[in-house]
């Protein structure tokens, strides 16, 4: 099977996201970008316009809590709590807007990968997205039911005194992008009706491919201007590491 000279098999999952945003723009894929680029320039111009308008009150007020003779580690515990703010509401908002963006994010996908194995590009149209709603949502659904018990136990652990800031924020970051990496390589396997559990235990086998390409997805939507772009890059960035890392031995089965 021929596959585009556009992957260059990337050593790591990092590269792959920086290859997504070549192919975004790439003559045939820009009409499927369009859709999921709008969801996110809605969604996160709005939404971080006030989350970072309230930033500063909001972990002041958090720091207020600590007694007097601890005042000396707000000086390190402002910006990590900055950061755990940032991944969870940028994380919150970047589920938003792939449930919104799913069946387009879906159909990027699809057609990606077909121009980039050389295969022929499957029919497309309003009928074909309106009969592939429900198993999308569904999908979507079992994503957040995989994220939430995780992502509760996390948050318990941040309001923890001096240990939740200090770890817990690393560690919310290392699972927020771990989840990044689920959330776009799930549009490629679920094209080809590959189980979730099943995706994910593929990704676990090159977890340090994963977490690189979730770290940067992450580290994009927590950065203005950069996230109302991610979105399609990221879905591109995946398909492509699917279509060299994973699709010939979903093939074979």
């Amino acid at each position: 099977m021929r596959q585009s000279p556009a992957i260059q098999h990337p050593v790591s999952g990092a590269q792959y996201f920086f290859k997504g945003m070549s192919l975004a723009m790439q003559p045939g894929t820009r009409r499927f970008v369009l859709l999921p680029l709008l969801v996110n320039i809605l969604l996160f111009g709005t939404a971080f316009t006030l989350v970072l308008s309230q930033l500063s009150e909001w972990i002041d007020s958090w720091l207020a809590y600590l007694p007097e003779w601890m005042d000396w580690l707000s000086y390190i515990l402002w910006p990590l709590l900055a950061v755990a703010t940032l991944v969870t509401f940028s994380y919150f908002f970047s589920t938003i807007a792939n449930w919104i963006a799913a069946p387009f994010n879906g159909l990027l996908a699809e057609h990606l990968e077909a121009k980039l194995t050389g295969e022929r590009l499957p029919d497309a149209g309003i009928k074909a997205i309106i009969k592939d709603f429900p198993r999308i949502m569904h999908r979507e659904w079992v994503k957040l039911k995989y994220y939430l018990p995780k992502a509760i136990g996390l948050l318990i652990l941040l309001c923890i005194p001096a240990i939740g800031q200090t770890v817990g924020p690393v560690l919310w970051f290392l699972f927020s992008a771990w989840m990044m990496s689920i959330q776009y390589a799930d549009y490629p396997f679920d094209n080809h009706k590959v189980p979730f559990s099943a995706m994910r235990d593929a990704l676990k086998v090159k977890r340090g491919k994963s977490l690189s390409f979730g770290s940067l997805v992450m580290l994009f939507t927590m950065t203005p201007i950069l996230n109302l772009f991610v979105m399609p890059i990221a879905v591109c960035g995946a398909t492509a590491m699917w279509v060299d890392n994973y699709r010939d031995e979903y093939k074979r089965r």
